[in-house]
């Protein structure tokens, strides 16, 4: 199976061709990614990211449907 987490692209650290770097927050937590599968993603945009890599771009309302489906599957929060 397949998981691929939306985040925000805040910074593009490297813009060549095949080693197109840059910083994409998931929520609370910000992670170097690999965007040289998005080349026309830029900062501001939503990504898809599997393993370090973005592998697709979405819209601003498809992460935030994401990110609430997410937030149901945990549960009411201090609760285990």
């Amino acid at each position: 199976m397949c998981l691929g987490i939306p985040g925000l692209i805040e910074e593009i650290t490297d813009n060549s061709p095949l080693e197109r770097l840059g910083k994409v927050r998931f929520g609370g937590i910000a992670r170097q990614v690999n965007l040289s599968l998005v080349p026309d993603a830029s900062i501001g945009d939503y990504v898809v990211v599997h393993v370090g890599i973005a592998i697709s771009q979405i819209r601003e309302e498809e992460a935030e449907r994401v990110f609430r489906d997410l937030e149901s599957l945990s549960g009411p929060s201090g609760q285990e």
